[in-house]
């Protein structure tokens, strides 16, 4: 291949690719990846230092991009075996597994998670994400003062108690769940088809975990994550309708909150698209250009149909859920490496939970 011919001449340290901003040239130092062989021992040690592979690679002893580098330490792993991945230029599988088969199973978890990142919804729903170090967590426990819940600010009179707010933990923990998922594909299926293809079935898998993690968070919001924090339950005027007035009356109960996202089963998203209320061109046009559901009330309405039929979940999403991360995205290195991917188990330890309680409520349509 010319490209490897390149790697192997004079120039073979560096390589003058285009800018991506000033138009310009910026050379890409790759003397440091040739160098660098990627072997088990460099997966097993990222998973002992709770890294990725491709943020291993970018530490110091290894292979850091510098500023402005238009590929990352991995990418470079892929361009000095003169594996390209995307277009209609693409390596078959077969020809990645025979030019550097240790580099599979961290290209399969970066599309993996490429995918997750096409289900962009997940992000809207959480108001922090943090990784933790054991199995269990113990969430947050607001409490306002007994005698002052508003906590308005105002002067307080001599020897008079002030407003608090008591910060502690909850009674229970919470357990961290392993979720796995198993990609079983023959290699048959695989080994003539580009990598072009191989990155949409794996966007597929990714698009469809980050799915099924919003099923989660919707289900702690109703539910609670086990220290009796269900979402406090408002009904409709009458059961069985669901009109502007009661969306109203919803947006008021969140006070001091704003609740700025709805999630609804489809058949709900249907009803309040269809109120006469929002039939507004503007909240059209946005959802012809961007592809973002408004509604008149400031909520983006997301659609997730383990939602109960006859829900209407509202939050604060600045207030209400975190994400707990034990484990990130994992596969098995060995078995993608050695067998080919034929049954490799892609695995991740997460659990929701409430931070305000209050700032999550669900308006309940059929409740008679």
């Amino acid at each position: 291949m010319e490209f490897e011919k390149l790697l192997s001449s004079e120039l073979g340290n560096t390589l003058v690719a285009p800018a991506e901003n000033k138009g310009g040239t910026r050379s890409v130092d790759f003397s440091r990846t040739k160098r660098l062989e990627v072997t088990r021992d460099l997966y097993m040690e990222a998973q002992a230092r709770g890294m990725s592979l491709s943020e291993l690679l970018e530490q110091p002893e290894y292979d850091p991009s510098p500023a402005g580098s238009p590929l990352d330490a991995f990418e470079r792993q892929l361009a000095t075996k003169g594996l390209r991945t995307s277009g209609r230029n693409a390596v078959t599988v077969e020809m990645f597994y025979r030019g550097a088969p240790a580099l599979l199973p961290e290209f399969v978890l970066r599309e993996i998670r490429r995918g997750m990142g096409m289900r962009p919804e997940l992000g809207r729903l959480l108001a922090s994400s943090a990784s933790v170090t054991t199995s269990r967590y113990s969430p947050f426990k607001v409490d306002h003062s007994a005698n002052d819940t508003d906590l308005s600010l105002r002067p307080v009179g001599e020897a008079a108690e002030i407003p608090s707010v008591n910060v502690t933990e909850q009674n229970n923990t919470i357990v961290i769940p392993d979720y796995g998922l198993t990609l079983k594909v023959t290699y048959k299926a695989l080994r003539y088809r580009s990598m072009a293809q191989f990155r949409v079935l794996l966007w597929y898998v990714g698009y469809r975990l980050q799915s099924d993690k919003v099923a989660l968070v919707v289900d702690t919001i109703i539910n609670g994550d086990g220290n009796s924090n269900a979402a406090s339950v408002i009904n409709t005027d009458v059961t069985g309708t669901l009109d502007y007035d009661d969306l109203v009356k919803f947006w008021n109960e969140f006070y001091p909150y704003q609740p700025n996202v709805l999630i609804c089963h489809k058949d709900k998203i249907r009803n309040i698209l269809t109120l006469a209320e929002f039939k507004d061109p503007l909240i059209g046009f946005s959802f012809q250009a961007n592809g973002e559901i408004t509604s008149p009330l400031g909520a983006t309405l997301i659609r997730c149909d383990e939602v109960p039929a006859d829900f209407v979940i509202g939050l604060d999403n600045r207030f209400a859920m975190e994400e707990v991360v034990s484990q990130p995205l994992m596969i098995e290195y060995d078995k993608v490496i050695e067998q080919r991917i034929e049954e490799a188990v892609i695995s991740e330890s997460l659990a929701y939970a409430k931070i305000i309680k209050e700032s999550s409520l669900v308006l309940d349509t059929v409740w008679s």
